[in-house]
């Protein structure tokens, strides 16, 4: 990553045009992978709207962290226009 500059990235599977799953592994900020990223997802729906890969208004379920043990689930409103809401469930993360 660090040779082609990338400072994140994220791995996209569709399961159905309402579900996905996401893997967001960070490793030059230090963490192998995050089990729930709630930026991600906001910025994911809106590549998906802006490019015209789903009609808005529309919602859509992220499930990020399953294979590493920390299962979440992003619930992602796409409006037709402007922000987008994220919110959702994750399994805490020992102090």
């Amino acid at each position: 990553m660090l040779d082609h500059d990338l400072t994140t990235l994220q791995l996209i599977w569709r399961e159905r045009p309402d579900l996905y799953h996401s893997r967001n592994p960070f490793p030059v900020g230090g963490v192998y992978e995050d089990p729930a990223t709630g930026a991600a997802a906001a910025a994911f729906a809106g590549y998906l709207r802006d490019g015209g890969f789903l009609p808005a208004p529309a919602q859509i379920v992220i499930r990020q962290g399953e294979k590493m043990g920390r299962p979440s689930t992003l619930n992602v409103e796409i409006p037709a226009a402007n922000g987008i809401i994220v919110s959702g469930t994750a399994v805490p993360m020992p102090g």
